[in-house]
């Protein structure tokens, strides 16, 4: 059985998501995309490395490394689940004044999952981009702006390790090609949340 609620370590890859209570929108204009990157990176870059992620309307998904080497007098704690606890609350503030609405926006507790394959990782990646076709959000997931698919092939500086990703794939166009055609589906189910 797998443990949605597992302490996230430091240096291993896990599978992060999160939806709206009952299923609602967390995000409703251009602008909470937006917003919710930047709080993101506020409460969360100094703890983790960002892989790939994706927004959709009512919920999310990022491939992240825990790095919290660095905060030697925390090892007992868990602040990178502090750190997205802070992250959604600020953002449900900000989502609730906008809607006029109030109580909690996000499920709890969020959900993750480790991974401990390199072939998990690139099956991942593909994952987290094919969400919004998925969802029928996206008639192409490639062409939907709220991921780091197209984000990891620009040259344009970012704390996406987009050079990792590419790394996991061999090259920029096995990535494209890989992304072009169906993963592995059965592996995809263990890595899957939903």
């Amino acid at each position: 059985m797998i443990d949605y609620r597992c302490k996230l370590e430091n240096d291993k890859f896990y599978h992060i998501y999160n939806r709206g209570n009952n299923g609602e929108n967390l995000f409703y204009t251009k602008e909470n995309y937006n917003f919710f990157l930047r709080k993101y990176d506020e409460y969360l870059s100094n703890l983790l490395e960002t892989y790939a992620f994706c927004l959709l309307p009512n919920h999310f998904h990022f491939l992240v490394r825990v790095n919290v080497s660095h905060l030697i007098n925390e090892k007992h704690l868990d602040p990178v689940s502090k750190a997205f606890q802070r992250l959604f609350t600020s953002y449900a503030k900000s989502i609730n004044k906008q809607e006029r609405r109030h109580g909690s926006l996000f499920e709890k507790p969020f959900k993750r999952i480790e991974l401990k394959s390199e072939n998990h990782l690139t099956n991942l990646v593909f994952y987290i981009h094919a969400n919004p076709q998925k969802h029928g959000i996206s008639d192409d997931f490639r062409m939907y702006p709220w991921s780091s698919y197209e984000r990891i092939l620009k040259n344009k500086p970012t704390r996406l390790k987009k050079e990792e990703v590419i790394d996991w794939f061999n090259d920029k166009d096995n990535y494209l090609a890989y992304h072009s055609q169906k993963a592995d589906l059965a592996l995809m189910n263990e890595l899957t949340i939903e």
